[in-house]
């Protein structure tokens, strides 16, 4: 029987699409300026200022490396009440902390004023910050994937996806912006905070999620096989208890207590989840590489010395590009399958990296450009058609829980360390070194995407 909650019509696809692109490219902006400001202003603002320079920058990026970690606790904390309440109202609440945690970020105290409360706060909102996306990406992916048509899944996935070069761009102009408008000691003083302020339209887009957009029609297919289980059920007990027998409730009472959403994701698709962290984890290496790392690198290398608004404009004009490969790749994995694709740009990623560098170190905006959009182009071959591979990985009861976990996972051991280990890499053994660590980390997700099977056209509807 055909299921009464078919997929959304063209146009309110259109409008589920642009709202989920709208909230990740906010949500992904409050996180990119963070990993921005820690490469230009964190350590000076809030480290002491006797620490040596190198020190206060792995510090800084430390604490950024803080919001990955608790990325894969917010998608436990949010995956469980996206799978249990629904994916709109936990979207919303992922949107509202993000909002409200960034533009706390905007009004801190620095290191001078308060001391080490500074860096301790500063801390502690990245962490929300974190668990803010790790909520977020399940809620808006899902919210996508499930009402889009089998046939168009990874075309209107790419809609969630391309909020994270969105974002990048709109951080990017953010503080090119205002670089632009205040002298270098304003934008030290108090000119970095705008961005952070800005953040607060998260709270009205929230509103807006909560007040216009509907539940998808996977998870009301799951509440409706729930109540008519529920019901049925009750109908046993009360025949168990006329007949004086042990209920079905009994016997399985402490069994569901126990089992959360993601518990059962865990325990029902471990090697999912595990693959699904191992597919992203070139992804995340590369990505934050490029647009963390490779700012500190360029303006802070003795042989390069170059101005911020150079590296963040060529970083600006790459992030479109990869908007571009990731609905390339996404509308292709939908005609030819997810795999392929992805496996093509761990592949050619992998390769590109040993180029990368030494481009950069040619100094030229041509060059520098070039090398940085090529690199964005085959991640964008594995992160346009990521958000229907991992939703189309898991049933519909653990989704939000299975895909957040997966997908958080990949970041933490791909994305919250990059910055760090690069910087270690390239002060102790070169630059070369650091191209070695992106092409490993291409390895590791080739070999994870070999080990999966396709996913293409899985109908999310079954429950």
């Amino acid at each position: 029987m055909a299921s009464p909650y078919a997929t959304a019509p063209e146009r309110s696809m259109r409008r589920v699409a642009l709202t989920a692109l709208a909230g990740t490219s906010i949500e992904w902006f409050d996180f990119f300026i963070y990993g921005m400001a820690a490469a230009l202003v964190f350590p000076a603002a809030f480290f002491p200022e006797d620490m040596p320079e190198l020190v206060s920058l792995i510090a800084a990026f430390g604490t950024f490396a803080v919001g990955f970690i608790a990325r894969p606790i917010g998608g436990m904390i949010f995956g469980h009440f996206g799978d249990r309440i629904g994916r709109k109202a936990t979207l919303v609440s992922a949107l509202m902390l993000m909002g409200v945690a960034t533009t706390l970020i905007g009004v801190l105290p620095t290191y001078a004023s308060i001391g080490i409360a500074a860096p301790l706060i500063l801390t502690l909102l990245r962490f929300a910050q974190g668990l803010a996306v790790g909520g977020q990406w399940g809620g808006a992916m899902l919210l996508v994937t499930e009402n889009a048509p089998a046939n168009r899944r990874g075309y209107y996935g790419a809609f969630a996806q391309a909020g994270a070069p969105v974002g990048m761009i709109l951080a990017n102009l953010a503080f090119l912006g205002v670089n632009a408008l205040v002298t270098d000691q304003q934008f030290q003083d108090w000119g970095w905070r705008i961005p952070f302020l800005a953040s607060i339209v998260l709270i009205g887009l929230s509103m807006y999620v909560q007040l216009h957009l509907e539940e998808t029609p996977a998870f009301k297919e799951l509440q409706n096989y729930q109540e008519e289980h529920t019901a049925g059920t009750s109908r046993d007990t009360a025949h168990a208890k006329d007949n004086k027998l042990p209920t079905a409730t009994q016997a399985s009472k402490k069994g569901r207590l126990k089992d959360s959403p993601v518990l059962q994701a865990i325990t029902s698709h471990p090697r999912q989840i595990l693959l699904a962290a191992g597919a992203f984890i070139a992804v995340q290496v590369t990505f934050y590489i490029l647009v963390v790392f490779v700012v500190a690198y360029g303006t802070q290398s003795s042989g390069l010395n170059l101005p911020r608004e150079f590296l963040l404009t060529a970083i600006l004009i790459s992030s479109f590009v990869q908007i571009a490969a990731n609905f390339g790749a996404a509308i292709y994995s939908d005609r030819m399958g997810r795999r392929g694709i992805y496996m093509a740009g761990a592949v050619l990623g992998g390769i590109w990296a040993f180029a990368l560098f030494p481009l950069i170190d040619t100094g030229s905006f041509l060059w520098i450009t070039v090398a940085i959009s090529i690199a964005q182009i085959f991640m964008g071959l594995m992160y346009g058609p990521q958000a229907a591979l991992l939703a189309e990985l898991f049933s519909t009861h653990v989704r939000y829980s299975g895909a957040s976990l997966g997908y958080q996972l990949g970041a933490i051991l791909g994305g919250a360390l990059a910055p760090m280990i690069a910087t270690a890499l390239w002060h102790q053994f070169g630059v070369f070194y650091v191209a070695v660590y992106i092409a490993a980390a291409s390895v590791l997700t080739l070999i994870s995407v070999v080990m999966l099977t396709e996913t293409s056209g899985r109908n999310l509807q079954e429950t």
